[in-house]
């Protein structure tokens, strides 16, 4: 038998029991589901599928777009550090 240890997950337990369903259907429990998934990670090197933010809603995108702008605009005010930028909005 293979040298086995503990590894407890905190989880949210909607989350848990959807997926003893599905794994259920699938012919196995939530811990062989894991190994299924750790395994795969160590043979890929890495997760066993594509992980990344999603894209930037418009609000977000539109001020990213605000802010290159001015970072590139030499019309722009520029202030040496926090506290001179600090006096200029107390005035």
């Amino acid at each position: 038998m293979a040298n086995t240890t503990n590894f407890s997950v905190r989880m949210d337990s909607d989350i848990k029991k959807q997926c003893e369903t599905l794994y259920g259907e699938l012919g196995m429990n939530l811990t062989t589901a894991i190994n299924v998934f750790l395994r795969q990670s160590l043979r890929v090197g890495g997760f066993p599928f594509e992980v990344k933010l999603d894209k930037p809603n418009k609000e977000t995108l539109a001020a990213m777009l605000e802010a290159e702008r001015i970072a590139h605009d030499p019309d722009v005010k520029r202030y040496s550090d926090v506290e001179d930028a600090l006096r200029e909005l107390k005035k």
